[in-house]
């Protein structure tokens, strides 16, 4: 099952139910006869009675579609881009609503595109079911397994056979199985005592390869609460969604074999389309990722359309567990973490040098880019929290503090808090835009489970940026993160990618104030595009409830996507808090100090008070580049597999002599490039020559300067580049004044490739 709200609030009503029961047909596995896990010969009861009614409620809905009008309907098939990119002419097709289907227009597509589809899209926004029938008039386009959203679908439906495998397997209760960014994982609770184990995996792989031959159908049926509290009621899990998380009029379940599973869907056509299937690992986790809460049996997997795409995916593996940056990070002594502060990162010296050199890179662009660097308090009265809105929705991922019998919490943005700077004083339309970057430490309440090195953490920091302007500024504003965007993801080489974020359904504010914003943000857009910035992508309906946004995802070397940066208009907040400016228009009065009322006792902010003439309110973008600089500085470890470009190294040279009587030479060496302000170390053990260099090589130093008698007399070092194997038997002999001209260089114009 697939629930968006993949983290409950933690406060709800816990349920109680019994521990999954064993069917009377169990028996004990006899290759794995030392383990307390069973082997279901039968169906346990409670999935008999769950898919009988399943079956009860799907003949009665295929019977009333039946007797319904089926009138013809438009449908306009969208088949993409020719070989060309040029956009292929819309096919118009007869449909009938309620009987025609996705899939049944596949015969009219070419076979090198259907072979890969994997689920349509209506209109450009709802995803669908290929043999769910269309309901009215739309333009039908297909999503292929290679698509993001195809693999998110595909893998969701390659949950449900691992789930349908464990429940056989198992006669476990299933909690939820959604697809993640290396395939997918179901969560169960099987008979106290019972864990999943290695010796598993293959039986569960067994059954499923079963499932893909029997070619088994997803079925989806639309069902009401009050009868999927009795298709579910067997299990404490499935009712907690129902009763936590589903709108009163119910939701969908999918049918896949023996399997009924309260799921959103959309899936793939049948279990046929399934051709490669591997079992990757299993733990233990926490029902809704509480540690107070049961403890239940996680099984990941992954799963392909083609065999040849699995063997591809491990050697991914293989390659990226090389690039793994907690792996890396204690290699080269870059950072640690500690159970005395779960999700904190201990940045080591080495690790540090990277930080600031993060830093440094944005504040030397602030500078040019007219932004201004401030600092704001770590914790706030939970009265800012109400007024911002916070409270009511983020709460439950703040830390939360009693001080003096008052609620407090620290920050885990910076916005409410820019937006107290703002309101402070009296403000002139002279100062705008103003741009407030901080890089104050945040702390947010990551659920133990959700933990992942530094892509995950509760204490960080990160590049956050709050620019205030007025409307007519937004544009030119957007356009200038736009560079700022090139600027520095160009240093790393790493491509990108933008997506408009529209008006969802429930959102703040007027239309028009919408359409506006929405309109300035595709014409910036469009003139990045136009200086050939790369095409954008239209998210419709997904921007936050107070303004529209840009996402902004970069690749890595492995052409993993990354999320990072993120363009936000906000209308709300300058509201909530009150702000305002004086206008060229009109000299007015200036106003009281509104921003800084204490919020109402319910938490709910007053309604504003109208403007008058000569005051407007300022238009708040939220952005970050870098994002969280800990999650940056991961991604940055495994695109490089740890070797750093010379700017941002930790370890930019080491200096080892051929014999110690040159040992006051590399001595000399070290002060003339730190005087430089660069990395230099030396290496004056009693080791072998060859074992230093070799040492140094492990470490990823950049350069690795060997000295003796010649280096001495002719005032020279010896250089041997990392990423240059010529150079690696014996370097390059070159003056030691011009050995710091040109590394100055390197490190000055932040170059990406190591060479002099």
């Amino acid at each position: 099952m697939e629930v968006k709200q993949s983290q409950p609030n933690k406060s709800q009503k816990k349920k109680n139910a019994s521990a999954p029961e064993k069917s009377q047909g169990a028996e004990a596995n006899p290759k794995t006869s030392d383990s307390s896990t069973a082997i279901m010969s039968q169906l346990p009861d409670f999935v008999v009675e769950r898919n009988e009614f399943f079956s009860e409620l799907k003949r009665k809905h295929d019977a009333e579609i039946l007797d319904r009008e089926h009138p013809v309907i438009n449908v306009v098939l969208d088949l993409g881009l020719d070989e060309n990119g040029a956009p292929r002419p819309g096919m118009p097709v007869a449909a009938k609503a309620w009987e025609s289907t996705p899939g049944s227009f596949l015969k009219h597509v070419d076979k090198a595109i259907s072979s890969d589809v994997v689920v349509a899209k209506l209109d450009g926004k709802d995803l669908w079911d290929l043999d769910r029938p269309l309901e009215r008039d739309c333009c039908v386009s297909y999503i292929p397994f290679t698509s993001p959203e195809g693999r998110n679908v595909f893998w969701h439906s390659s949950a449900h056979v691992l789930g349908e495998a464990a429940e056989c397997h198992y006669g476990c209760r299933l909690s939820h199985g959604p697809p993640v960014e290396q395939g997918f994982f179901y969560d169960m609770a099987l008979a106290e005592g019972q864990a999943v184990k290695e010796s598993d995996w293959s039986p569960l792989e067994s059954k499923a390869a079963k499932f893909f031959k029997e070619k088994q159908s997803f079925d989806r049926l639309h069902v009401s609460l009050l009868d999927l509290k009795k298709m579910f009621g067997y299990s404490k899990y499935k009712m907690y969604y129902i009763e936590n998380l589903l709108p009163p009029e119910g939701s969908t379940v999918y049918r896949c074999g023996s399997l009924v599973d309260l799921c959103l869907g959309p899936h793939i056509q049948n279990t046929s389309k399934i051709k490669a299937f591997q079992i990757m690992k299993n733990s233990s986790c926490y029902f809704r990722g509480d540690k107070d809460d049961d403890s239940l049996q996680r099984i990941y997997g992954v799963a392909f359309p083609d065999k040849k795409q699995m063997t591809e995916h491990k050697k991914f593996l293989e390659e990226a567990a090389k690039r793994d940056h907690r792996k890396i990070g204690i290699e080269q002594e870059l950072f640690f973490f500690n159970d005395v502060s779960p999700g904190s990162t201990f940045l080591l010296p080495h690790g540090t040098r990277i930080f600031n050199a993060l830093q440094k890179l944005l504040r030397s662009e602030y500078q040019k880019r007219g932004y201004s660097e401030v600092q704001s308090p770590n914790m706030y009265d939970s009265d800012l929290w109400k007024k911002s809105g916070h409270w009511q929705h983020y709460s439950e991922d703040m830390f939360v503090l009693d001080v003096e019998k008052k609620k407090w919490a620290l920050k885990p943005m910076n916005c409410p808090g820019h937006c107290i700077m703002f309101g402070h004083r009296e403000r002139s339309y002279r100062e705008l835009p103003l741009r407030m970057a901080d890089f104050g430490v945040l702390h947010r309440n990551e659920a133990s489970g959700a933990l992942n090195g530094m892509t995950r953490v509760r204490k960080f920091q990160q590049d956050d940026t709050h620019v205030f302007c007025t409307e007519d500024q937004i544009t030119a504003e957007i356009e200038g993160l736009f560079d700022f965007l090139k600027c520095i993801y160009g240093l790393f080489g790493f491509p990108f990618r933008l997506k408009l974020s529209t008006r969802p359904e429930k959102f703040l504010g007027e239309i028009k104030t919408w359409d506006g914003a929405e309109s300035k943000l595709k014409d910036a857009l469009n003139s990045f595009t136009a200086s050939g910035g790369g095409q954008w992508e239209l998210n419709e309906g997904d921007g936050a409830f107070y303004g529209p946004k840009i996402d902004i995802t970069i690749s890595d070397a492995l052409r993993r996507d990354w999320q990072c940066a993120t363009i936000q208009l906000d209308f709300q907040l300058p509201q909530n808090f009150e702000l305002e400016y004086m206008t060229a228009e009109v000299a007015s009065k200036p106003k009281s100090a509104a921003a800084t009322d204490e919020a109402p006792a319910d938490g709910i902010a007053a309604t504003p008070k109208v403007l008058g003439p000569g005051r407007a309110r300022p238009v708040m973008i939220h952005r970050a580049i870098v994002g969280s600089f800990e999650r940056f500085m991961a991604i940055l470890t495994e695109n490089f597999a740890g070797k750093w470009p010379f700017w941002i190294s930790p370890r930019q040279i080491l200096v080892i002599p051929v014999m110690p009587a040159v040992n006051d030479y590399v001595e000399e060496v070290q002060r003339l490039f730190k005087a430089q302000k660069m990395y230099v170390d030396i290496d004056l053990s009693g080791n072998t020559m060859p074992k230093k260099i070799r040492t140094g090589q492990l470490q990823q130093y950049n350069f690795i300067f060997v000295v003796g008698a010649q280096e001495r007399e002719s005032r020279s070092v010896n250089i041997r580049n990392r990423d240059d194997p010529e150079t690696q038997a014996k370097g390059e002999l070159v003056p030691l004044d011009e050995a710091i001209g040109k590394l100055k260089a390197l490190k000055k114009e932040r170059r990406l490739i190591n060479a002099i």
